[in-house]
């Protein structure tokens, strides 16, 4: 009697953290964060598991981050092409890991790490190894992402994570658009790039990161020349209505993408507030600003934190 045929699970599946009355749900599809909830308070603008998010919504963004023109760069002499968006969006966008499985690397009370390999191909011909080490507490997240270069050859790299932030209350799926504009941010930086499309003209301006109300400033924009405090790290704080959040970065990410979500599609506007910890700015793979380079074997580490307090 022949055996049933053998098939994989498709069951969506989560690493799962709990400390008290926070909650952080990590997703296997991807390694990003899809949830965190404090109480009621759902910090993150979060989706259904299984379901594919739109924007990258708490996505890794690896081995780039942001949009790589046409897809096209060159490393040493060759020519490379990655696959591009569409006809109407003819870019290369976020890396290669967004669909991509991860295992859970080793798992305690309070923490959990995942890990992925980034296996060569035509338009990125290098081996990556990467994990994330995700930590929780009462009272902050902490996320440290480690790429290891598991090929022969020098790897360049970018490295950036996309999580929404909500400080509106509650679900944020529950929100109207537009609730943005009562949040309240300063972002700790100096230079903004310009950007047409979401990729560089070659010109920067000075950046005012005392930014208060948003009201109704659209904000879309690679930021760098972090201020950053004795201890060497840089604060996004974001207050409005369920309390206030702290995003730090540490030294290993000189960039940060800051996004209003207003081009994202009708019901999710400007409920969440995009701030990406980066380790270079759009189009980083063609004009070789702030590549990482890993010589065979080499790691590269990087940490964020997000810390809470509720109204």
């Amino acid at each position: 009697m022949p055996l049933d045929p053998l098939w994989p699970s498709t069951e969506p599946r989560d690493a799962e953290v709990s400390v008290g009355e926070v909650r952080l749900a990590v997703d296997l599809r991807g390694g990003g964060l899809r949830d965190l909830v404090v109480g009621d308070w759902h910090l993150l603008d979060d989706y259904p598991s299984g379901t594919v998010p739109a924007a990258r919504r708490g996505g890794v963004l690896l081995p780039w981050p942001n949009r790589l023109r046409g897809g096209r760069w060159s490393w040493r002499g060759r020519e490379l092409q990655l696959d591009v968006v569409s006809e109407q969006s003819p870019n290369a966008v976020h890396g290669l890991v967004s669909a991509q499985p991860w295992t859970v690397l080793a798992e305690t009370d309070g923490a959990v790490t995942v890990g992925t390999v980034v296996e060569p191909r035509t338009g990125y011909p290098f081996r990556l190894a990467a994990a994330i080490d995700y930590e929780l507490t009462p009272e902050r997240l902490s996320v440290t992402v480690r790429v290891r270069n598991a090929g022969d050859a020098d790897a360049p790299l970018g490295v950036g994570m996309h999580p929404y932030f909500s400080v509106g209350g509650g679900s944020v799926g529950e929100l109207p658009e537009g609730v943005l504009a009562d949040h309240e941010v300063s972002v700790p930086a100096r230079t903004a790039m310009v950007t047409d499309g979401g990729l560089p003209t070659g010109e920067s301006r000075p950046f005012d990161g005392s930014i208060g109300r948003i009201g109704d400033r659209v904000i879309d924009v690679p930021l760098t020349d972090l201020v950053r405090d004795d201890d060497g790290w840089a604060r996004v704080r974001l207050r409005g209505p369920a309390g206030s959040l702290e995003v730090a970065v540490d030294g290993s990410w000189p960039w940060l993408q800051v996004f209003s979500g207003d081009t994202l599609p009708a019901g999710q506007r400007r409920r969440s507030l995009a701030v990406e910890p980066m380790t270079c700015p759009p189009n980083a793979l063609a004009d070789g600003v702030d590549l990482v380079v890993l010589p065979p074997g080499g790691t590269w580490s990087g940490t964020w934190t997000l810390g809470w307090t509720p109204a």
